[in-house]
């Protein structure tokens, strides 16, 4: 899930904080007492879910990739011309 602390200790222990981030693939919720918190994620998991976000915004293409998870799960995959 996710690990919170506050700015003054992420500021304090931010080269092990990231260490942390990536070894751990958690992300780290920044608390900011005069402002809204942030998050420390490891680049490629933001990429990751940057990628999900962009593939399932279109109804059509989330149908079609959820058909082909589907059909991967049951192992009736067919080769497309």
């Amino acid at each position: 899930m996710s690990h919170q602390t506050n700015l003054t200790d992420a500021c304090n222990n931010l080269a092990e904080l990231c260490e942390k981030v990536i070894a751990d693939r958690e992300v780290v919720i920044i608390t900011r007492q005069d402002g809204e918190n942030v998050a420390l994620i490891a680049a490629d998991e933001l990429e990751s879910l940057l990628e999900t976000t962009y593939l399932l915004r279109s109804p059509k293409n989330a149908a079609r990739l959820l058909t082909a998870l589907e059909r991967a799960k049951s192992r009736t995959l067919k080769h497309q011309k």
